[in-house]
């Protein structure tokens, strides 16, 4: 990807380290879901967890797609980036009461509710200041994403949504409230899944609730399926954007709806994460008696999933013409934690100080998850279309 002398001489101008976005590609990613979600009258929420960077939001905004929150302050940027109120859901296992005052006073689309005692919360405060709100009701569907267990939401054992023992109260203390509307249907499985027939298995789970609430007599408007679509981590040239048409494909054969009934998403990593890269320099080689190292000037408070996650991201060195001699390098940050790593045994060419490296499909949970842990620099950004 980084053989273009012009880009590789903007990159070495520049102080490191760096994300570089390229929004062109996002560009491309965003138009390619869109045109496989309108086809099939679909929804998309961008999910702001992914990545808020301004520049992104802009453009993700410009281009119709929703918004799908879970903090307050996500709530409030969305409004701030141009996000209409009536395209924004609001999600999460713990609002606050403040969170959820924001929420109500800009009127948002619905919050997506996940505990009896939060509809109960929802309800009082939406009489207190003269509202309703509208909701979808997060049923935990039990379907395992077959992902690392860290981005796993759908099983039993997950905190998020209300338990299937509790649909019944839930339906029953929905009645008795009088300042929410309940117009929908909320699952979620997970994160990063590439095997399609796990989004099969959630379409059978949501065609059993909506099921269960129509024989009772709630009518079912929105049935939002949440994201969880993966990128290919390990070749991003090669499959830069994401398989659109193949995921809005299952829930378009799989899931049961009327015409009247709505399919919202909410994607965040398929839509950003092949855009971005973390740009690094090597400030020290270093050979011990069992390994190699490249000692990077970015670390874990810059691109955290390898730590928290064991995450794979592709590296590459930046320049050269491909015939250099390689070498194996476990390839580390300057941070004083022995976590501190991007990968180990990582096939490179030989690397010296000074040397720029790419940390690849860094777009999603990267910038957005930065720290200033030992008192690091702020993030700086570089930009192209």
């Amino acid at each position: 990807m980084f053989k273009n002398d012009e880009l590789l001489n903007l990159f070495s101008s520049q102080e490191t380290p760096f994300y570089y976005y390229d929004l062109k590609l996002l560009k491309q990613t965003l138009q390619s879901a869109k045109k496989a979600a309108d086809k099939r009258g679909f929804h998309v929420h961008y999910a702001l967890k992914a990545n808020f960077n301004d520049r992104l939001l802009s453009v993700i905004q410009a281009m119709g797609f929703g918004a799908d929150c879970v903090s307050g302050n996500e709530v409030q940027k969305s409004i701030d980036t141009g996000f209409s109120a009536d395209q924004i859901t609001f999600a999460g296992v713990g609002k606050s009461d403040k969170e959820i005052v924001t929420a109500l006073k800009h009127r948002i689309f619905a919050f997506n509710v996940e505990s009896i005692q939060e509809l109960e919360v929802i309800n009082e405060l939406a009489g207190q200041h003269g509202e309703r709100a509208n909701i979808s009701l997060r049923i935990n569907p039990n379907v395992d994403a077959n992902t690392h267990h860290y981005i796993t939401t759908g099983l039993d054992e997950n905190k998020f949504g209300v338990p299937n023992s509790e649909l019944e109260k839930a339906a029953a203390v929905i009645k008795g409230c009088e300042h929410i509307d309940l117009i929908g249907l909320h699952f979620h499985v997970g994160s990063q899944i590439t095997d399609m027939s796990v989004f099969k298995s959630l379409c059978v789970k949501v065609n059993e609730w909506k099921s269960w609430f129509e024989d009772r007599g709630t009518y079912i408007k929105v049935i939002n399926v949440g994201g969880g679509l993966g990128v290919d981590y390990r070749d991003p040239d090669g499959n830069p954007v994401a398989d659109f048409e193949a995921y809005f494909d299952v829930f378009d054969k799989f899931l049961e709806r009327n015409a009247q009934q709505e399919v919202h998403f909410e994607l965040g990593r398929a839509l950003v994460a092949q855009c971005g890269t973390l740009v690094s320099r090597v400030l020290y080689t270093k050979s011990g008696s069992k390994k190699n190292f490249l000692i990077l000037d970015a670390g874990m408070t810059e691109l955290m999933r390898p730590a928290l996650y064991q995450a794979y991201h592709k590296i590459e060195k930046i320049g050269g013409d491909g015939s250099e001699k390689e070498l194996n390098y476990d390839v580390v940050g300057p941070i004083c934690e022995s976590s501190d790593s991007f990968g180990k045994e990582v096939l490179l060419p030989v690397s010296k100080r000074g040397d720029l490296i790419a940390i690849r499909t860094a777009g999603a949970y990267g910038e957005v998850m930065a720290s200033n842990y030992n008192l690091r620099n702020e993030i700086r950004y570089l930009y192209s279309e």
